[in-house]
């Protein structure tokens, strides 16, 4: 495949071989408006739609940590690094009080071992095995919402009693359908770049929610939890 094959379904002026910069720019400007506006536009709607059920996932993801839970996140590709900022903003926050949090796509040793021995669809119910217990909170990223080892592993989850979130996109997949999922925020729309943008806003929704009713709590029983 070609160099203007791999970018032209990204920026298809690109191939017609302007040999004028200005044109070029112009069209380049005018496509990134046009991502940008379309980005903000599905994110007010996603907050919109799924606005009282954050609510409601992060005030139990509060009870959750307050009473010592733990996060889990959990996705393949761009989405296991959507997982690993998630956690990082859970367990590291600029402000706010930081909570036991980890991506399990983070450790490649775990992960090609899992792989390696018990297949990839394995890789993180494994994990949720080994780790995770009742109460504890895991979190899973899909644009898809149909990845195996993603539902295997929130299967896991139900049967161990964490409280299960996911994130989808598209129709939401299996995701928005099973039953081992108590939340399921699914990003309506065909681009895989703008599901990750709008799961980033939500993800971060989540976790000022979250922020808001550990502090409420701290406030409402003199600091202790």
């Amino acid at each position: 495949m070609s160099e203007s094959e791999e970018t032209g379904f990204l920026y298809p002026f690109i191939d017609a071989e302007e040999r004028d910069a200005a044109p070029l720019l112009r069209d380049l400007a005018a496509s990134a408006r046009s991502k940008a506006a379309e980005s903000a536009r599905l994110q007010q709607a996603s907050i919109e739609e799924w606005g009282p059920d954050l609510d409601r996932a992060g005030e139990r993801a509060a009870r959750s940590f307050a009473r010592g839970g733990r996060l889990y996140t959990l996705g393949n590709g761009g989405s296991s690094t959507d997982a690993a900022t998630l956690a990082s903003l859970f367990s590291r926050p600029a402000c706010g009080r930081p909570v036991p949090a980890w991506s399990l796509a983070a450790d490649q040793a775990v992960v090609t071992a899992l792989g390696n021995d018990v297949g990839f669809d394995l890789i993180f119910s494994r994990q949720i095995i080994a780790h995770a217990k009742p109460g504890d909170v895991a979190i899973a990223l899909s644009t898809s919402g149909n990845s195996d080892d993603l539902l295997t592993a929130l299967a896991e989850a139900r049967v161990r009693d964490l409280l299960t979130i996911g994130f989808a996109g598209h129709d939401g997949g299996r995701m928005a359908v099973t039953n081992d999922l108590d939340f399921c925020f699914t990003i309506r729309s065909q681009s895989i770049h703008r599901i990750q943008e709008s799961h980033a806003l939500l993800g971060y929704r989540l976790w000022a929610v979250t922020q808001e009713h550990l502090a409420r709590d701290t406030s409402t029983s003199g600091g202790q939890l």
